[in-house]
């Protein structure tokens, strides 16, 4: 569509010729090919348009050869030609068409909405963006049911369903769809408007479709505690095709978890299967199903809520869960606890409560009950002073009457305590559980903490007992002068085991300190002979021997020869016979040994302490510079010396 003379192209030839020399350099161009379409010009080679209103549509690709002479196109000179392609661009010159002004389309009433139905184009001749196509539905009726969306290529309309088709309810329907391009161009905007219409009419198809519920959700009531098989309430349904089929309503088990229902197939009536109870389940959901009885795969569902109405059949009761605590400094006239009331049941108008006493019960002198007319009433104390250690625990008995219909009763037993309350504060509790709130224990802790203490004191009895249990020593010797010491650890086998011990290994008694005396008596103060050594063992009537304790006083060893004297013998039975009669002492074994060398040796005893000589001339008092150590050596000396000495001046006239 562009004017005559509008350049296309410049096309320029070359010559290989001296241009100084004459014409055979100078170049001329002419058109060979492509006309009347192009010229050319003869001196610049530029290719110009030379017809008005080309058309796209009707001719889109020409072939122009042009040709180059040299010698200024003069016979005589040489010429080459070449081949142009000229391809005409597009601009949007056509209006959309219908191919036809009247369509028709067949949508089954069970089509889905949002799903395409079908499609419909109007011709553009234009390419690209110019041939792009905006569909429109132009009849309000046919909006509401019916939508249409241009491809992503831009060419057709896509129609889709608005909303579910019936074909009881509307059998056909009628669209004005209008096509419109969307890139205009003012300069052919003369060539008339860029759209077009045309009439589509749908026809609905009918099929067989499942059974349409008169409700898309249902709510039901029915009163708590009504007989088996009362009538809740009736769901229907219908079919919609033409020939209305028969319905039968049933519940399938894969969808109704509640048993409670059953529904009669023909009539749609739902009825209980037992009591209901509102405070346990108060709404019920099931599912009711109702199909054809001609065909039936047509199936269709319904949601049904039942709800489960109240009745008084519950007698209210206080509402609390601790003992009450009583402060021991309760003043008369004192509220001393608030209660209140719960029941189970529901109410329309809100709860109301009233309080008493149970009737034909004498009057309470230690407490007294108001009714505050606010559903709650107060516990008041009758009493000028409680005493805990008088008692402790109260009871009270209190009935709460509800409003409802019929009116219900319950008697609830409140517990009071009697706690010496903390002062300065409000709250009620007692010393010693707030001692242990402070303290942040539990019961738990208290008891885990009781437990270890119990075990940690068992331990220590048991370790006292085997302390105690074990036998001490017989003879507690503050010193042992013995050069050797022989401890055995076994029974020996009586008097006339001699191979026991080695009996040539115990001391020599006279040079003992002082002599044992038995632990288990008290000694009568006479000294034992010296001399003999004898092992006892337990007789008949004693099972056990005694250790005599250390005698009072000291020996010396000038002395210890008119001592050895007495009968060792007798000293032994009448030892036995107090041990055997004593039963005071304890019952441990024990070993009595009696250390004698005997007498009646010619060489007499070896050993110095016994000796007797003269007053030796040393002076022992140095040996009590050499410490704790010879202390007792010093005193065994200087007590001989001091005997010696007193001796010989008694002799002395």
């Amino acid at each position: 569509m562009s004017e005559v003379g509008t350049s296309v192209f410049q096309v320029t030839a070359t010559d290989a010729d001296d241009p100084t020399y004459g014409s055979s350099a100078r170049v001329v161009y002419s058109i060979l090919q492509g006309q009347p379409y192009f010229s050319v010009d003869p001196m610049t080679g530029i290719i110009r348009t030379a017809l008005a209103n080309m058309d796209r549509e009707a001719r889109e690709h020409y072939a122009v050869v042009i040709q180059a002479k040299d010698m200024a196109g003069q016979v005589g000179g040489l010429s080459g030609s070449t081949t142009i392609n000229i391809t005409l661009t597009d601009v949007n010159d056509n209006p959309p068409k219908f191919p036809q002004k009247n369509y028709q389309l067949y949508v089954a009433e069970s089509a889905e909405v949002g799903k395409p139905v079908g499609k419909i184009a109007a011709h553009d001749a234009d390419l690209g963006p110019n041939a792009e196509i905006k569909y429109s539905i132009l009849n309000t009726e046919a909006q509401a049911v019916f939508s249409i969306a241009t491809s992503r290529d831009g060419r057709e309309g896509v129609i889709s369903l608005r909303k579910p088709l019936n074909f009881e309810k509307k059998k056909t329907y009628t669209l004005h769809i209008e096509g419109v391009n969307t890139h205009l161009d003012p300069r052919f905007s003369y060539l008339g408007p860029f759209k077009d219409t045309a009439t589509l009419k749908i026809t609905v198809g009918d099929v067989d479709e499942p059974p349409v519920f008169s409700m898309d959700y249902y709510i039901l009531d029915v009163y708590e505690n009504a007989l088996i098989g009362t009538a809740v309430g009736t769901v229907t349904a219908r079919d919609p095709d033409s020939k209305n089929s028969r319905i039968r309503y049933f519940m399938e088990p894969s969808l109704n978890d509640d048993d409670g229902f059953i529904i009669e197939p023909d009539s749609g009536l739902i009825r209980t299967t037992y009591m209901l109870d509102r405070e346990d389940t108060p709404l019920h959901n099931i599912t009711v199903s109702a199909a054809e009885i001609d065909n039936p795969s047509m199936v269709s569902h319904v949601p049904v809520t039942v709800q489960v109405l109240d009745r008084n059949d519950n007698p209210p009761e206080i509402k609390t869960d601790e003992d009450i605590i009583v402060c021991e400094n309760t003043r008369p006239g004192q509220v001393i606890q608030t209660v209140t009331a719960v029941d189970k049941d529901d109410f329309a108008n809100g709860q109301r409560f009233s309080f008493s006493f149970p009737i034909g019960i004498p009057i309470n002198p230690n407490f007294t009950l108001k009714d505050n007319d606010d559903s709650s009433a107060s516990i008041v104390g009758r009493r000028r002073r409680f005493s805990r250690l008088s008692q402790e625990l109260y009871t009270l008995p209190i009935v709460v009457w509800d409003n409802g219909e019929p009116m219900l009763s319950g008697t609830s037993t409140l517990t009071l305590r009697v706690c010496p309350c903390q002062r300065g504060t409000r709250a009620k509790v007692c010393q010693s559980e707030a001692f242990l709130s402070s303290a942040g224990l539990s019961t738990g802790a208290l008891i885990a903490i009781l437990l270890c203490v119990l075990i940690l004191l068992a331990i220590v009895i048991l370790f006292i007992t085997l302390r105690r249990s074990k036998k001490e020593p017989l003879i507690i010797s503050e010193e042992d002068v013995r050069e050797n010491v022989v401890t055995y650890d076994d029974e020996g086998g009586g008097e006339e085991d001699t191979e026991a011990f080695d009996i040539s290994a115990l001391r020599n008694p006279a040079a003992a300190e002082d002599l044992k005396f038995r632990r288990d008596i008290r000694p009568d103060g006479s000294r034992p002979p010296l001399g003999a050594s004898l092992c006892l063992t337990p007789g008949p009537s004693h099972s056990q021997t005694h250790t005599p304790r250390r005698l009072q006083g000291r020996v010396s060893p000038a002395s210890l020869d008119t001592e050895a004297e007495l009968d060792i013998r007798d000293f032994i039975r009448q030892r036995l016979a107090e041990a055997d009669q004593d039963t005071s002492g304890p019952p441990y074994d024990s070993l009595q040994t009696y250390a004698f060398e005997g007498q009646g040796s010619p060489t007499g005893s070896i050993s110095p302490l016994g000796s007797a000589g003269t007053q030796s001339e040393l002076d022992y008092t140095f040996l009590d510079d050499w410490g704790p150590e010879f202390q007792k050596l010093a005193e065994l000396y200087g007590e001989e010396v001091e005997k010696e000495s007193a001796a010989e001046a008694t002799e002395k006239p």
